[in-house]
């Protein structure tokens, strides 16, 4: 992860800056101290000696001063700031003020989601500045930086703001194969029926990919308006970066919502095979209970040891008894199954009258066209 900013020279960890790079289109990127960034700060000043470079300014907002200095050194827009303090962490990108203003997050993924596993960046890009601020480390602006340290070149700051984008896209990607393979071992599971498969970790699962796309799912509104109205400063190139990742992410998005259906027609199939179940096991205990009630009936009225019994003077009384408990067993067990057997025999012989009626219908229809 990052490294701490208590680790870096004294004049970064007096503003709360964690790095800062230089770049030229097509060029490597610079790292710069806090002079350095001043200096060129002071030279963009002067609209004499602007040029082609930009710079990439990272900060720890837990830092006090940071926002001090953002605010005292560099014009950004009032909006930025608002999302600071508002706390916001849904993912977006808009324009106001000229500048672009963007949210990316950064989730360490399991099972037990928590939301103090998301780290939120909160971007603005104006022209040759971008400025990234976060409170907890993120992995996307490791890669970032690892990246510029191995020579990757970028074009503008907004070629930036999309490999910041994309790595979220990547993440989505990488969440979604992760659980796919999930709910994959869950499915074979539930057709061997090796073994019991548990609805509520599959609801458990489908609730943290409705947050993790409300999180990581860029607002669509915000994005189309951008792309319809870009800032002056913006190239064709850029637009077209930033078309490309919308499609990127609309197309995980559709992954995304594929798979929280997919679960969903899982827990109603792991539903349906419980409910069949416990109503197969309703059925057998109303079974053994209607044939059990004649002979606790009987019993109870010849245990009541009472004068004026019947049989109890007839050498085959037992025997005659022994008959009547069967006889009532039995009429108790035929009246149980007329009643669970006869509507299932009618539902399939309906079945079987609309399948001939529809077989009878194409026939003619066949027979019609041929003629």
């Amino acid at each position: 992860m990052e490294r701490d900013y208590a680790t870096l020279p004294p004049e970064i960890d007096v503003v709360g800056l964690l790095c800062a790079f230089r770049f030229l289109p097509d060029h490597a990127g610079v790292p710069l101290d806090l002079p350095a960034v001043l200096d060129w700060l002071e030279r963009q000043g002067d609209q004499q000696a602007r040029s082609e470079e930009f710079v990439w300014l990272h900060f720890n907002l837990a830092h006090a001063a940071s926002e001090n200095w953002l605010r005292s050194h560099l014009e950004l827009p009032d909006g930025f700031f608002e999302l600071l303090r508002e706390g916001s962490h849904s993912t977006r990108i808009e324009q106001q003020e000229g500048a672009l203003l963007a949210i990316v997050n950064d989730v360490t993924f399991d099972l037990e989601f928590s939301p103090a596993d998301v780290s939120t960046l909160w971007i603005c890009a104006r022209g040759p500045v971008m400025i990234t601020a976060r409170h907890t480390p993120l992995r996307s602006v490791d890669s970032l930086r690892a990246a510029i340290r191995r020579g990757e070149t970028f074009r503008s700051t907004v070629e930036l703001l999309v490999y910041l984008m994309r790595d979220q896209a990547d993440l989505l990607v990488r969440i979604v194969r992760h659980t796919s393979l999930e709910v994959d071992l869950t499915e074979d599971r539930f057709v061997s029926a090796r073994e019991s498969v548990n609805r509520f970790d599959l609801g458990a699962m489908r609730r943290i990919l409705v947050r993790l796309q409300r999180m990581l799912a860029p607002e669509p509104g915000s994005i189309f308006r951008l792309l319809a109205r870009p800032p002056r400063w913006l190239h064709a190139d850029d637009v077209q970066d930033l078309r490309e990742s919308t499609e990127e992410f609309s197309l995980v998005l559709g992954d995304l919502a594929g798979l929280v259906e997919r679960i969903r027609l899982l827990q109603e199939e792991v539903a349906a095979r419980l409910e069949e179940q416990n109503t197969r096991t309703l059925f057998t205990l109303t079974l053994v209970t209607v044939l059990a009630l004649p002979v606790n009936i009987i019993a109870g009225f010849f245990g009541m040891n009472v004068g004026g019994i019947p049989f109890s003077s007839n050498a085959h009384g037992f025997w005659l008894m022994v008959v009547l408990v069967a006889s009532s067993t039995a009429a108790a067990g035929w009246w149980i199954f007329r009643r669970q057997i006869g509507p299932r025999r009618r539902a399939a012989q309906s079945f079987d009258a609309r399948d001939e009626r529809d077989e009878r219908s194409a026939r003619r229809l066949r027979d019609r066209f041929w003629r």
